[in-house]
């Protein structure tokens, strides 16, 4: 018995049961569907109505906060709005952009791109609400290092409303599965979907064998030699990182998109028709819609809380700013770049083509037009993991050090446990494991939103006295002063 199955073999009886629980299905127009995808798409649609569309008339001044016009070195923090944004999106942008959109097609087509849209436009809403209570609720030491996310504001935000215990079952059920998912599904599946890519490319120059520890060897270096700089560290290969690899995929989108124009009204219109055709594939409307609203999900882990722990590091004293900067991270993430995505693969056709699916689609969609561009899609995947895994390894460390205390022990025993994990996902296929930890970082929203329903109504005085303020002229940005 080689190495997965022994891995296998002892944690398919967990990955059973806690699958079960997490994504437990209730049967609608024979589709299964899925109760965590309703609890994250409800909550999400309540913040968006009681926030008064906050992730519509909050954009603008998003914007203007992201370019740092009220950036403030003297405010406590780490890092700039910027390189906070990039490195919540590090962990978020990535492989399920170029496959999971062509998969969600595959299985509920082209109007599965509808309700991810949609659902991606309410977690605008999820997104700016947990990020708000990061950055209120998060904790700097006396040297200025910050420990900010859903641990800090459901530990000390419910203790504030009289419910001091159930805030820290939900603060430790959190950190046990933020550090579960940074294992698994923001490392080992990141690493073997890279090494994968690179496998695949040595393929296309005749090289055979089998280098997949050697290649986990090699990432984990690199990965080390970030993430032991921390979030500082991480900001600032991010910050480069991300908006480079999107930029060169959404320029590629477009340039398929604008070369063929004549095609797009027909694209859109077939997307908008799908979307409530009875007779779509993967179950019609009911299968159509979940497709959609899982791809959403899994893109940009609205509810999850997971940003809101490198978001919480951020240079401000205005936790508002934060939370209307984070609301970017589904609109970039799922409007601009899983709908870039989806329309190139619509627009080619390659969603006509039988036997494809997944990273093969958008591959296939992209080469289509642009010869050649498969090659530069493998080394998008390897850095957009690469990006994933340094941004997870501090959603990990945060919740670790929640648990077993901040030290230098405790610090250096998890970077080394995470770098372990990196080699051990690069030589081996994990799928009880991957399994394993995609449900335990979906677990993670159940404690995060009943604590986004308790504390929202602070949110929203918050907010509502931020706006008042910057309408009455008392909060001025730093280029004007």
């Amino acid at each position: 018995m080689d190495i997965d199955d022994q891995i296998n073999a002892i944690v398919a009886p967990f990955t059973h049961i806690v699958e079960q629980i997490v994504f437990f299905a209730v049967p609608v127009n024979g589709v299964g569907l899925p109760l965590v995808l309703v609890w994250l798409l409800v909550a999400a649609t309540v913040f968006t109505f009681y926030f008064r569309f906050v992730n519509l008339r909050g954009i603008a001044q998003a914007f203007r906060i992201l370019r740092g016009d009220y950036n403030n070195p003297k405010h406590d923090g780490e890092v700039t709005h910027f390189q906070a944004l990039s490195a919540a999106l590090s962990g978020t942008v990535g492989l399920g952009n170029i496959a999971g959109v062509a998969i969600a097609i595959s299985l509920g087509g082209p109007g599965a791109t509808f309700w991810m849209i949609l659902a991606g436009f309410l977690g605008m809403s999820s997104k700016f609400v947990e990020c708000t209570l990061g950055v209120k609720y998060r904790r700097i030491d006396a040297e200025g290092v910050v420990s900010g996310g859903p641990m800090h504001y459901l530990t000390d935000g419910l203790a504030n409303k009289g419910w001091p215990q159930l805030g820290k079952v939900l603060a430790i059920f959190f950190a046990v599965m933020c550090i579960g998912g940074s294992f698994g599904g923001g490392n080992m599946f990141q690493a073997n979907q890279a090494y994968a890519g690179f496998q695949d490319m040595l393929g296309r120059f005749s090289i055979d064998g089998q280098f997949g520890w050697l290649f986990g060897i090699v990432m984990a270096v690199f990965v080390g030699l970030v993430i032991i700089g921390g979030i500082k560290s991480i900001g600032r290969v991010t910050r480069i990182l991300v908006p480079l690899m999107c930029l060169i995929y959404v320029a590629a989108g477009m340039f398929i998109i604008l070369g063929h124009l004549d095609e797009l009204p027909a694209a859109i219109s077939l997307i908008i028709s799908s979307a409530f055709s009875p007779e779509s594939v993967g179950g019609g409307f009911v299968g159509v819609l979940i497709q959609g609203v899982r791809r959403a999900a899994f893109s940009n882990e609205a509810g999850v809380g997971s940003a809101a722990i490198a978001h919480s590091a951020v240079k401000t004293n205005e936790p508002v700013t934060e939370g209307l900067v984070a609301l970017l991270e589904p609109f970039i993430d799922t409007i601009i770049v899983c709908t870039m995505t989806a329309l190139v693969v619509v627009i080619t056709g390659a969603h006509t083509q039988s036997g494809i699916e997944g990273i093969e689609m958008t591959s296939r969609a992209f080469n289509s037009v642009i010869p050649g561009f498969d090659m530069i899609l493998v080394v998008a995947v390897v850095l957009f993991a690469f990006s994933t895994m340094v941004t997870w390894s501090y959603y990990g460390l945060k919740s670790w050090t929640f648990l077993f205390g901040d030290s230098k022990a405790m610090d250096l025993t998890y970077k080394l446990l995470f770098l372990i994990c990196v080699v051990l996902g690069s030589g081996a296929t994990m799928e009880a494991v991957i399994g394993f930890s995609d449900a335990m970082i979906f677990a993670m929203s159940f404690g995060n939103i009943i604590g986004l329903y308790v504390m929202m109504p602070e949110v929203r005085r918050d907010l509502d006295s931020y706006f008042r303020r910057l309408n009455a002229g008392e909060i001025v940005a730093t280029r004007n002063t």
